[in-house]
């Protein structure tokens, strides 16, 4: 794949391997990103999905290759210049990670307190704000654990966006939700989508949602990316990888509909 200029993050020649390199999950990615559209990188369970992930965040460094973010090789970061980098980015963790002392309001708000010298007034006014986003104008006062799947989704995605980052990743959003619970979570992506459209990356299985939502797909097989392109283009994919996701999920649509 060709550098553009309009990729916001690149991952160059990325190789990873664990328990002193007999297990290697990554066997030379190459792949760009590209700035303010939502891509979804999709691949087996144990494809290294997540290893790819916390490469674009710094939480691991590759044996070899690169990883650029905008005009940073972030692979030879270190200490507070690897900590400001991770500032940029939001991220909705796949069971939401809230903390279960705090209310809705103070859960928002912990990383404008931590990082921030905002006001108090200033913070109510922006996690009203991003709440109302995400369509909960209310009832800010109650706890995780007396709301439904899909209200502390809703909470984790506003505490991600909270700060305006720039790159917003998702993991594995829907896996584990009920169909209703996931039709909202796909609502909530594709509104931010469309408001704030930002660089998004999303890690998941979940192929009609990648299919509905995504400018941009990745399959990740074997180490490597063996597909990118568009949604039209990954349903027209040869790959046998791909073509044995796509025919999974047709006997789903086929038992639905009798």
């Amino acid at each position: 794949m060709s550098k553009s200029a309009e990729a916001a993050i690149r991952l160059i020649d990325v190789h990873k391997a664990f328990r002193g390199g007999r297990d290697k999950v990554l066997k030379g990615v190459n792949i760009e990103f590209p700035r303010g559209k939502l891509t979804y990188i999709l691949g087996p369970s144990g494809s290294g999905k997540s290893v790819m992930l916390k490469h674009v965040l710094g939480l691991l460094k590759p044996d070899a290759g690169e990883v650029w973010i905008e005009e940073k090789d972030i692979s030879v970061l270190k200490g507070a210049e690897l900590a400001e980098h991770r500032m940029s980015f939001g991220m909705l963790f796949q069971n939401a990670a809230l903390f279960d002392d705090m209310t809705i309001f103070e859960n928002v708000a912990f990383p404008l307190r931590e990082h921030t010298d905002f006001s108090e007034s200033k913070i109510k006014q922006a996690v009203e704000r991003v709440l109302g986003l995400l369509e909960m104008p209310g009832g800010h006062d109650k706890f995780p654990n007396e709301l439904s799947g899909g209200m502390r989704k809703r909470v984790g995605l506003a505490r991600a966006i909270i700060r305006e980052p720039k790159i917003l990743l998702y993991d594995e959003p829907t896996t584990g939700l009920d169909p209703v619970t996931r039709t909202t979570v796909d609502d909530m992506i594709a509104k931010l989508k469309q408001e704030l459209k930002l660089t998004s990356i999303v890690i998941s299985h979940d192929i009609p949602s990648a299919l509905l939502l995504a400018d941009r797909i990745a399959f990740l097989y074997q180490g490597n990316i063996v597909f990118w392109g568009t949604p039209a283009e990954f349903r027209k994919s040869k790959h046998e990888a791909i073509s044995r996701f796509l025919a999974a999920e047709q006997r789903t649509v086929d038992a639905l509909q009798g």
